[in-house]
């Protein structure tokens, strides 16, 4: 898939940089292109200020260089700052949506 043609449902990667430890659990973050503070919660690693964090999420929306995924809630970033994990593919159906002709 060519960098910049994302799909909703795509599971994507942005990466952030982590700003400091506001409690045990929470760490603020900063999103490249995304000019809102935003928090996580962080219970299992001991990031330090300055260390990459990489925040996984689905895509919603698409909007010609924007993109916008669900961290939890929804932040909206230039489509250079993601990068592609998983394309969302449809379930497949195992039976047909009409019936047979008797």
């Amino acid at each position: 898939m060519a960098k910049g043609s994302f799909n909703i449902g795509d599971e994507v990667a942005i990466t952030a940089t982590v700003r400091r430890r506001v409690t045990k659990d929470w760490v603020s973050v900063s999103i490249p292109s995304y000019n809102q503070p935003h928090s996580i919660v962080d219970r299992t690693s001991k990031v330090k200020h300055g260390q990459p964090i990489e925040l996984r999420g689905d895509v919603t929306r698409v909007d010609g260089d924007k993109v916008t995924v669900n961290l939890g809630v929804p932040v909206t970033v230039d489509i250079a700052t993601v990068k592609l994990v998983t394309a969302y593919v449809p379930p497949k159906r195992k039976t047909p949506l009409i019936d047979k002709a008797t």
